[in-house]
């Protein structure tokens, strides 16, 4: 069992980048029930990730923290987020 959840993130918007504070995270896409397969994604020794399914740019950015993107609607929280 895990300990902890990993960051999902959208690009509802189609924006041209996204900053995320962790190093691994989940990109679904755009929100559902229009978003694509959820790709695990890592920056490793990298500061950028570009999402092979929706060619989203992400961006590292240590200070948005383990949870934390920019702009903020981007973190996907489930089926029940607004």
């Amino acid at each position: 069992m895990a300990d902890k959840a990993i960051l999902h993130v959208h690009n509802h918007d189609g924006l041209p980048r996204v900053e995320v504070g962790a190093h691994s995270f989940m990109c679904i896409g755009a929100k559902p029930p229009f978003d694509h397969p959820h790709v695990f994604l890592t920056f490793g020794d990298e500061h950028e990730k570009v999402c092979p399914y929706c060619s989203t740019l992400y961006v590292y950015n240590e200070a948005l923290g383990e949870h934390g993107a920019s702009p903020g609607e981007s973190v996907w929280a489930g089926e029940d987020a607004a």
